[in-house]
């Protein structure tokens, strides 16, 4: 009753309700990737079931994603690279500096981070970012962390990498019981 009469007044007051933790993941949709497996010319979250996802939304602009969100994407992608049962995916979810955030100034920084993953790059001048509305994000950096069962279990603003760790080793342990 309290959840839905705050909701009520986001909604009320213009507000958007950021995020869709607990809802099954929707699809990306995106149409232009770099460093995908095995010839691949797309992907999308169905490619990664069973697999608990870290994805991860930016803009090649954004001060937050370079101070904290690339390192943090950085530290658990290395720690989790010889784990298959993590994947970990960037998206450039651009809304805004549609000049700067451009899919080539995207691989530059997935270059320049040593990102060894999918890199995709959603949105334009002339179409808002699909992964944006889908996710109801709320700027860059965002983060996502989706079970093995597709359901959206992060979906906020930068992630400290403790935190991160903490829930995808929870997700793991909880998941694999249920095996």
């Amino acid at each position: 009753m309290i959840l839905t009469l705050a909701i009520t007044a986001c909604r009320a007051s213009g507000q958007r309700i950021r995020g869709i933790r607990g809802q099954q993941a929707p699809k990306w949709q995106v149409g232009q990737w770099i460093n995908l497996p095995g010839g691949k010319k797309s992907i999308d979250i169905g490619d990664y079931e069973g697999k608990i996802v870290y994805l991860f939304c930016f803009q090649s602009w954004c001060p937050g994603c370079h101070s904290s969100g690339f390192p943090t994407l950085q530290a658990l992608s290395e720690r989790y690279s010889d784990d298959d049962e993590v994947a970990f995916v960037a998206i450039q979810t651009v809304f805004e500096g549609f000049g700067s955030n451009t899919p080539k100034r995207a691989w530059e920084n997935a270059k320049k981070y040593k990102l060894d993953f999918p890199v995709g790059h959603s949105g334009s001048r002339d179409e808002y970012s699909k992964v944006m509305r889908a996710y109801r994000t709320g700027g860059t950096p965002w983060t996502i962390i989706i079970g093995r069962d597709g359901v959206v279990r992060y979906n906020d603003f930068h992630v400290k990498p403790k935190a991160a760790i903490t829930l995808i080793n929870k997700l793991k342990a909880a998941e694999a019981e249920e095996d």
